[in-house]
Order: structure tokens, then C-alpha cells, then sequence
């Protein structure tokens, strides 16, 4: 996680202007630890290159596929000279030896532990399946190292509003006891809706506050 030692961060981001940076398949690959980065991880079939998409309004940016966890590299993408988001490989992909998935595991672990400039982590989960024991214990590893958590239920799409609203609730209910550190929104890549949303979310974690409280005074 970041150390609040490091030198004050940039201003917002722009999104639209996101780059793909470079791949690692382990820790010593990634670039230069320095800077601020925000993780996405999630299930396999959580849509995570689908909401980075939407999120940076270029549909070929992270790769997408019709075989969940064919995606099994860290993918870093590039804002500004300080700024990133990271594509982690999704977790429970399937059609692949338990060896490779327990080094994967590992991998992903080692830079989510190792990883002094992230500042925070995106959740992604199906709205449909919600909160499984994988997303739980992510989710409780990240509120250990107290690391931000803002989860995004995808698919808002395939659920009508009422129901969508209710899965909603039931989950911010759930979260209630791990306090401030999570929040919570619907999204839809499909439909780009919540995208304001996350953005807000994301230039906190990616934005110096001293660089947002000028913006507000001008």
C-alpha cells in the first residue's frame, strides 16, 4: 500500500486518455514501484476489462474474452507519469492445472502485499452472485492491511431496477461491519451506468486533496 511519505500525487485523471503500459506475470516485472495505482480484481466472470472499458471509453484497451480467466498476467495502464490502474488476473478462472492457479494466487497476494503505491482496491462482483467466499476473503485480506475497498455489483443490466436496488442494500447491510473502508455501487459496462460514480472514487484515491481543494476554490 501507499506510504503517506511519498511525494503528493497529480491532479484528476483523465481517463480517456489511458494507455496500456506493460504486463508481469510476477512481482519483479511490474514497472518502477512509484507513483499512485488502483487495483480491479474479481472473479473471473465479474467483467473487470469490460468495466475498465467503460470506465476509459476504449473498448479495446483491456482485453476482453468469451472464456472467463483466459487473462492470467498483471496488466498495468497508464494515466499520467504517475497514475495507473491495474488489471489483476481474475480469480477462479478455470481450465487450468490447481498449480497454476495456486501460483497465480500467490502472485497476485505478493503484489497486493508488496505494492507501496496502490491505493486502493476495486471489487468487482456479478450482482446476480454477490459477496462469494473468494470476494470474502479478498475482501477481508485488503480490510486486514487496511487498503480501501469500493465494490462494484456488475451486470446491473441483467436485473430490473427493484431487484438490482435490493441486492444493493442486502450487500451494503452485509459490509456494514468493516466500517468506512468499503463502499459500494451498482454498475453496468454495457450501459456505462455508475461510471460517475466510480470516477469520484477513483480520483480520491488517485488525486493529491490539495490539488481537488484548489480546484474547488477557483
Amino acid at each position: 500500500m501507499a506510504d503517506t511519505e511519498q511525494l503528493a500525487g497529480p491532479g484528476r485523471p483523465d481517463y480517456r486518455a489511458a494507455r496500456f503500459l506493460t504486463s508481469a506475470s510476477k512481482l519483479s516485472q511490474c514497472p518502477p514501484d512509484a507513483g499512485w495505482e488502483v487495483a480491479f480484481a474479481g472473479r473471473s466472470n465479474a467483467g473487470k476489462s469490460s468495466a475498465i472499458n467503460s470506465l476509459t471509453g476504449n473498448s479495446k484497451l483491456a482485453k476482453t474474452s468469451r472464456t472467463p480467466g483466459r487473462t492470467q498476467l498483471i496488466n498495468f495502464f497508464e494515466l499520467s507519469a504517475s497514475q495507473r490502474l491495474v488489471d489483476l488476473p481474475g480469480y477462479g478462472f478455470a481450465k487450468v492445472p490447481l498449480s497454476v492457479k495456486r501460483a497465480w494466487t500467490r502472485q497476485v497476494e505478493n503484489y497486493l502485499a508488496q505494492r507501496r503505491s496502490l491505493r486502493g482496491l476495486v471489487l468487482l462482483m456479478d450482482v446476480r452472485h454477490p459477496l462469494q467466499p473468494f470476494d470474502q476473503q479478498l475482501l477481508a485480506w485488503a480490510l486486514e492491511a487496511s487498503m480501501p475497498v469500493h465494490i462494484l455489483l456488475t451486470k446491473a443490466d441483467k436485473l430490473a431496477r427493484g431487484p438490482a436496488g435490493n441486492t444493493l442494500l442486502k450487500v451494503r447491510a452485509q459490509l456494514q461491519t468493516w466500517g468506512e473502508l468499503v463502499s459500494v455501487q451498482l454498475f453496468s459496462a454495457l450501459k456505462h451506468a455508475g461510471r460517475e460514480e466510480l470516477v469520484a472514487v477513483l480520483d480520491a484515491w488517485l488525486t493529491d486533496p490539495g490539488v481537488l481543494d484548489e480546484d474547488l476554490q477557483e
